[in-house]
């Protein structure tokens, strides 16, 4: 978290540069992944649910995949809608029996 809090800085000084802006985009995959490390144990410890921001994750994944495979944009929203709503329910699901 805090290389990735550093590079966020770093970056947004330097952000007129390639470098600044890279230094930024890497920051916050650091930063995401360190939030998404913390919810993940959270949900799946049974602490508290996180269902709805951890199912972004594959919905911004299948986005990502539509959008490089140069798909129209009424199907990359459609389908990241279904891959969210899919990954909530079985998040969800997976929070019940653990607290069950």
């Amino acid at each position: 978290m805090l290389a990735g809090i550093v590079l966020i800085v770093l970056g947004l000084i330097n952000y007129d540069t390639d470098r600044g802006r890279a230094m930024l985009l890497c920051g916050l995959v650091l930063g995401s992944l360190g939030g998404f490390d913390t919810a993940a144990r959270e949900h799946f410890a049974g602490y508290k649910s996180h269902s709805m921001m951890l199912a972004g994750v594959p919905a911004v994944g299948l986005a990502a995949l539509l959008y490089f495979a140069a798909v129209p944009w009424p199907v990359v929203v459609a389908g990241a809608l279904i891959a969210f709503g899919v990954a909530v329910a079985l998040l969800a699901r997976a929070y019940e029996r653990r607290v069950l």
